[in-house]
């Protein structure tokens, strides 16, 4: 029998064609636990990380197959809510990349994290003594304020990460209670800035801010703050030092609000408070062709009632043209109530987490803890459940799917791939037998190689396909044996998932994915 000796990984016959349900992993950490989990569609365990310290709240897998999260550090002299100190970027095999350590008595980082290209974005609080607070304007502190700020991280190559970007909600302030101190002006017609004044009393953590997320396409970070009961937008184009500004970068803003939303009584604007009371990550909806693309999504803990959560859409005034968020004169800013909704089956008053997926379900992250429901779910949408409710007990749960490259890179790590849809098995022609296929690196940013060895003389044709199946890249060997080693350099093509398909003239064929990213 004619043979090309390949190890594969084969496909659905309709490779193209994306699932009405439950398609890929979820990841998620339980509370107060050292082990993240990776989960198959049928609930079974795909991948762990197990280390030493505790997950403060969020983790995040990175398109190389990396595990990236926040833990809490020994020997914080600060402590909160998800209080954290720590972030680490993790290989599959559980080898820590890069740990860097984020705690002194003058700052901590604490809940979330994004990712920003290969960086880290972290939350932070950083402390102002009631001093200077009440020097800013502040009516009467009594005690130490600690303001959010972020800080983006960057491998630095020898185990740690250095400092790239930073931004702080401190330099954005006004206050109208005195006007012989700084930042002194008309609340409403400032927007772009934050109100000293608008959260009164409680202890250092001024803002809980406990989510944040960013858009590449934009540039621009999203986070939601508990205590404002609203959501804002701020440019990351800027530098440092335009951060720390209010003018600079794509918007022109500097470092100031870009937009807000949920509550128009924070800067003096009529309106409907559409966020009553907690909320929790805030994040884009990927704008990739899937329903509501580009919106912003919030779990809204309070958004039906008061024991029921609900997941908002909002369509947010964007103006390309201008890189601005528009907004009529004098009034709040759009929409004046959310754009979509689905009230949750199962809810949480604390932490939470949902997303928007390819096909159009919503998946839901009900935190456990203050009450919380403690489950993942997912629904279609018509608010069928169809995934779960699996109990995760987990601050926040994640969905990725099947052309994620951060899947295609654990899918040599997994426990096992039976029992997933993403890895079944379908093949075209005659019997092929295993034997060994090399396609690497997988994911990749430039070149990629794909290496075989053909025992017998025969035609065999290399193909490159999209994911909306046109072929991108074909060489076809003639009369060929012996080893093949075939580079490609997918530098120029688009970031995304792709089909190296390998046909012979006996009628074999073998389709392997590869994954480009930036």
């Amino acid at each position: 029998m004619n043979k090309i000796l390949i190890a594969f990984t084969l496909f659905t016959t309709v490779i193209f064609v994306k699932a009405q349900n439950f398609n890929g992993f979820a990841l998620y950490n339980p509370q107060g636990q050292t082990t993240t989990y990776l989960i198959d569609e049928n609930e079974n365990i795909a991948h762990t990380w197990n280390m030493n310290t505790e997950c403060n709240y969020t983790v995040a897998l990175k398109e190389n197959g990396n595990l990236v999260r926040g833990t809490k550090n020994n020997g914080n002299q600060l402590s909160g809510a998800a209080d954290a100190g720590r972030v680490q970027e993790i290989d599959p095999q559980g080898n820590i990349v890069w740990d860097y350590i984020y705690s002194t008595a003058n700052y901590l980082s604490h809940h979330d994290l994004t990712l920003v290209g290969d960086n880290v974005l972290i939350t932070a609080w950083e402390v102002k003594t009631s001093i200077e607070v009440n020097n800013m304007g502040y009516d009467n502190a009594t005690s130490d304020k600690w303001p959010t700020h972020f800080v983006e991280l960057a491998d630095d190559g020898n185990g740690g990460a250095n400092i790239v970007w930073e931004w702080h909600i401190w330099d954005h302030m006004i206050q109208d209670t005195d006007a012989s101190k700084p930042n002194y002006g008309v609340i409403s017609d400032n927007p772009q800035l934050i109100d000293i004044n608008m959260i009164q009393g409680g202890g250092g953590d001024w803002f809980h801010v406990n989510g944040v997320d960013y858009n590449e396409d934009l540039d621009q970070i999203v986070f939601s703050s508990r205590f404002a009961s609203e959501i804002y937008i701020i440019d990351h184009s800027t530098t440092t030092a335009e951060a720390a500004s209010h003018s600079g970068g794509n918007s022109g803003m500097g470092g100031d609000i870009m937009y807000r939303w949920g509550n128009p009584s924070n800067y003096n604007m009529s309106g409907a408070q559409i966020i009553d009371n907690a909320v929790h990550d805030a994040r884009w909806i990927t704008d990739d062709g899937r329903p509501n693309g580009g919106f912003l999504q919030i779990f809204n803990n309070s958004g039906v009632s008061n024991n029921q959560s609900a997941i908002d859409g909002i369509q947010t005034p964007w103006d390309a043209t201008t890189s601005t968020y528009l907004r009529t004169p004098g009034q709040a800013f759009g929409p004046a109530s959310y754009t979509t909704r689905y009230a949750c089956a199962y809810s949480a008053s604390g932490q939470s987490a949902s997303d928007r997926m390819s096909n159009g379900n919503i998946f839901v992250n009900a935190s456990s803890g203050q009450g919380g429901a403690g489950v993942m779910y997912e629904v279609d949408s018509l608010g069928t459940i169809i995934w779960g409710p699996y109990n995760a007990q987990s601050q926040k749960g994640f969905r990725y799917e099947c052309d994620y490259p951060g899947i295609i890179a654990l899918e040599q790590y997994m426990i096992s791939t039976a029992t997933t849809s993403c890895f079944t098995v379908s093949s075209i022609g005659n019997e092929i037998t295993s034997g060994q296929i090399s396609i690497y690196p997988n994911p990749t940013k430039n070149v990629v190689t794909i290496k075989f060895e053909s025992v017998e003389l025969q035609n065999i044709d290399i193909r490159i396909i999209n994911s909306i199946g046109q072929n991108v890249y074909s060489n076809y060997l003639n009369n060929y044996m012996g080893s093949v080693n075939e580079k490609v350099d997918l530098s120029f093509f688009s970031e995304g998932l792709y089909f190296v398909k390998i046909t012979t003239d006996k009628g074999q064929s073998v389709t392997e994915r590869i994954a480009r990213i930036k």
